[in-house]
């Protein structure tokens, strides 16, 4: 386990096929959409989940890699646990919110990981996570199918001899996706995340959707995971420069994209600055 001391960049592409990849409640949970130009979009916040759903499989039980935000947890009281420690009450009132956010980084992977905002009952304050990711915006526009479904059972025995009830459940016949992610070691340093974390940030990106298989997400898989490791901690290029020697093309011979094989990835690797190492993790 050793501390960051690099900047890394990197491009993730992940597809969907006859799935809904991240409904939108606002519009009856119909996949998320660009509606200028009409290409599909899955949140920060639904990738997050689904990295903290892998450590907290892959690694429950383990110390210091317990998940902060999980359904039903109480936030106040995970809180309230790190200023009950000893370590926090003999300190002068000053340095207690600095060591409560040390112990709750210290415990909890996803506060440092991507941060938190700590703002409960009578506690507040914020940890800038070292890890961002964008929303990922599909390479082609969508087109949501919205098929009809039936239920063939019934919930109460007033029900029995009515007519099945009857619903609808929208997915994607095929998107390509793409997000950009940056991990900064400044923030890495702040937080306590270490090289051993940003391998296990890796392993989820590529092993998440196999631990979250549901009907409706349908067939969901990681593509591409292409990172750039810059030489020093500020960095040795601009992000955009390097996202921009990465090109995803359709194949000329291919009119409704329906696989990844109907995309060609192509890396333009003569032109990586200096101080710049690339590595396909996929």
């Amino acid at each position: 386990m050793s501390e960051l001391s690099n900047r890394y960049d990197f491009i993730y592409l992940f597809d969907v096929q006859d799935g809904n990849p991240n409904g939108d409640p606002d519009a009856a949970n119909l996949p998320r959409i660009d509606n200028e130009t009409g290409k599909g979009l899955v949140t920060d916040v639904c990738l997050k989940r689904k990295v903290r759903n892998y450590v907290d499989t892959a690694c429950r039980g383990t110390k210091g890699y317990d998940i902060f935000i999980q359904e039903a947890a109480v936030l106040d009281n995970r809180v309230e646990d790190a200023y009950n420690d000893d370590t926090v009450k003999t300190a002068p009132d000053e340095n207690q919110k600095e060591i409560a956010q040390k112990i709750l980084c210290n415990k909890y992977y996803d506060i440092r990981a991507f941060g938190a905002v700590i703002a409960t009952t009578n506690k507040n304050g914020q940890v800038r996570g070292p890890i961002q990711l964008t929303f990922a915006r599909s390479i082609d526009p969508i087109v949501s199918h919205s098929h009809s479904i039936t239920r063939m059972a019934v919930t109460k025995e007033a029900d029995k001899k009515k007519e099945k009830t009857m619903g609808r459940k929208s997915t994607v016949p095929y998107g390509l996706y793409l997000t950009h992610g940056f991990v900064s070691a400044n923030l890495a340093r702040q937080t306590g995340f270490t090289s051993d974390d940003l391998e296990l940030l890796w392993k989820a990106l590529e092993n998440m959707f196999d631990l979250d298989r549901s009907a409706a997400r349908g067939l969901m898989a990681a593509r591409k995971l292409i990172v750039f490791e810059h030489s020093t901690e500020l960095g040795n290029a601009p992000a955009n420069r390097l996202f921009d020697l990465v090109k995803i093309t359709k194949k000329d011979s291919v009119a409704t994209p329906r696989s990844f094989d109907d995309y060609t990835v192509t890396i333009d690797k003569e032109h990586l600055p200096a101080g710049v190492t690339l590595i396909e993790r996929i």
